[in-house]
């Protein structure tokens, strides 16, 4: 009985593992991030890796358009032009945030698991760029891949 139990507790750790972020950390791929073009401003979404909520990854829209997943221990990042943007996850209920960005500037949007009544529920939250960058430093892309320019 007690071999049967750990291996369903391992199987479960296995799956949860399966959902959180892995890849190119943003330490390592910083450098080779594309410069923002005139009149544009980046937004990152970013969550730190919990084991908590781990298996609750709703998509993430900014203004309604589909642009990335909540993922443990990932991140991304859309450039838009300025503007004002309301950005928002669904589970059991909607949440959103709403906010503008100037030209040239960097907001970050953190997502982090809460409990809900049946299902957990993903909150956005504005955060503060040193404490951002800090901790995108260990988060993984989750992103679409980037394109290189190949060299003519």
């Amino acid at each position: 009985m007690k071999s049967v139990v750990r291996l369903l507790l391992a199987g479960f750790a296995v799956s949860l593992m399966a959902g959180c972020a892995s890849g190119v950390k943003h330490s390592e791929m910083a450098a080779s991030l594309p410069t923002l073009k005139q009149g544009e401003g980046r937004v990152y979404f970013m969550r730190s890796a919990s084991m908590f909520g781990a298996a609750i990854q709703p998509d993430i829209r900014l203004n309604g358009d589909v642009v990335g997943e909540s993922k443990p221990g990932g991140f991304f990042f859309v450039d838009r032009p300025a503007g004002k943007y309301v950005a928002s996850t669904s589970t059991e209920t909607e949440k959103t945030i709403s906010f503008a960005l100037d030209a040239g500037e960097t907001k970050y949007i953190r997502s982090y698991p809460t409990f809900g009544v049946v299902v957990g529920r993903v909150v956005l939250e504005l955060t503060p760029p040193d404490q951002a960058t800090t901790a995108l430093a260990d988060l993984s892309y989750t992103g679409v891949t980037m394109q290189v320019p190949k060299a003519k």
